[in-house]
């Protein structure tokens, strides 16, 4: 590939970002100053307030790629508990994981509920 399309290819990507960034702040411009006014009687915003509030809110509720606030911490913890899993896994039997298994499945809310509310014999009667 030569130098040309790399650089087309940057180009394009480069504007297709800027033109998604600018209809977002279009469309919460829009969205803010059509509700916000008659529900709130909060004052109109302007696109580059728009696109203030978009970023805001996308870093404080975690929209951009990475997962938001934690996403490192989360993903290390989840990789030691599948490790430490693992390791105990390698140290059972057949007959002990099989056993652990079944456990786990009977476990949480829907085992709980399946354990306290068995299923009747035969369905119930229909009505015609």
């Amino acid at each position: 590939m030569d130098r040309k399309f790399w650089l087309l290819r940057g180009l394009r990507i480069i504007l297709a970002v800027a033109f998604f960034v600018a209809l977002a702040g279009f469309v919460v411009m829009s969205l803010w100053n059509w509700l916000m006014p008659y529900l709130f009687h909060l004052p109109t915003v302007s696109f580059a307030q728009a696109l203030g509030l978009f970023i805001l809110s996308k870093l404080l509720l975690g929209g951009f790629r990475g997962g938001g606030p934690g996403a490192a911490w989360k993903a290390k913890a989840q990789q030691h508990w599948r490790q430490k899993m693992a390791s105990r896994m390698e140290g059972m039997s057949e007959e002990q994981r099989e056993k652990f298994r079944q456990r786990m499945r009977n476990c949480g809310p829907w085992g709980r509920m399946a354990e306290a509310q068995p299923r009747p014999a035969t369905a119930p009667p229909t009505v015609e």
